[in-house]
């Protein structure tokens, strides 16, 4: 299946690959799939997680195969199915399903973020849940997931305590990141490397509507003088949020970064021609703060 589908720039939609597991119906941003090929064997890892399936290698590249009904304790994938090669966080990594329906276009808008009596933030593999006639489809959280079987695919907080003792800087900066556990791994990294003056919002339109109050106010400067966003989020995503302030005189001076694990290539030419001034994949917490450094002047 050919999932090279380009979208126009900072359009607030995405498209996703909805698929069937034990039954029930689960989505993928295509933005993460490099393709999608019928179930192989795969070799076997001793002593590895129990929800990875093992290794195998289309066109002299090694993939992780995992077990996603494992992943969500629906039991064990058959030998049967697709595999769904994915490609976020700088890692290819194959995720086993039983069956492919068809890709959906949808705004980000229409994507309902789960509540607390579903979703505990601490736990939950799911980012949203989104209706297609009468179909609900769950939007998986496979970062989570591939963070859960594999710790240190994270975000790499040991990269802020290796840059030593850092001074305390109060420029004010504001963050967009609709996962509450990442929003604050990023938040407790940057005071860790000195940045303690952080406003935290959960995707873009909250983000675009406090800058906007900030606008209004005549106080813009005082509150946000950078913004780093995610690309996916629930209302409003990241590439759209960064078109509005590129766009919008008061708030095109305004340096942003992108955040996310779909930077790669070509994720970065849209964020090019939107006027991102600088994209980031999200395990490089390091690099995250010396490109602040640099765009504030440290």
């Amino acid at each position: 299946m050919d999932t090279n589908i380009l979208l126009e720039n900072g359009t607030n939609e995405l498209e996703i690959l909805v698929f069937k597991l034990g039954g029930y119906s689960y989505g993928i941003n295509v933005a993460k799939i490099r393709e999608i090929i019928p179930y192989q064997p795969v070799t076997p890892v001793p002593n590895s997680h129990p929800s990875i399936e093992g290794i195998f290698m289309p066109r002299d590249i090694m993939i992780t195969a995992i077990d996603l009904k494992n992943c969500l304790q629906r039991g064990t994938m058959e030998p049967s199915g697709f595999f769904i090669i994915t490609n976020f966080n700088k890692l290819d990594i194959a995720f086993h399903v039983d069956s492919v329906e068809g890709i959906e276009r949808v705004s980000w808008r229409d994507i309902i973020k789960p509540d607390a009596t579903v979703n505990n933030t601490d736990v939950s593999v799911s980012t949203g849940i989104v209706k297609f006639g009468d179909k609900l489809v769950i939007i998986l959280d496979f970062e989570k997931i591939v963070t859960d079987i594999s710790p240190e695919t994270g975000l790499k907080i040991t990269e802020i305590d290796e840059m030593g003792e850092r001074d305390r800087n109060t420029v004010p900066i504001l963050i967009a990141e609709d996962s509450h556990l990442l929003n604050k791994l990023i938040c407790d990294s940057l005071a860790k490397a000195g940045y303690v003056n952080v406003t935290r919002t959960e995707n873009g339109q909250e983000a675009w509507d406090y800058i906007q109050k900030l606008v209004e106010e005549g106080t813009l400067r005082d509150h946000i003088q950078l913004v780093i966003t995610d690309i996916e989020m629930p209302i409003m995503d990241g590439h759209h949020l960064t078109k509005l302030i590129k766009t919008t005189d008061e708030t095109k001076h305004l340096p942003v970064v992108i955040f996310s694990s779909l930077v790669n290539n070509e994720m970065k030419i849209k964020g090019k021609a939107l006027g991102a001034d600088a994209q980031l994949s999200k395990p490089e917490i390091g690099n995250l703060v010396r490109v602040i450094d640099n765009l504030v002047g440290m």
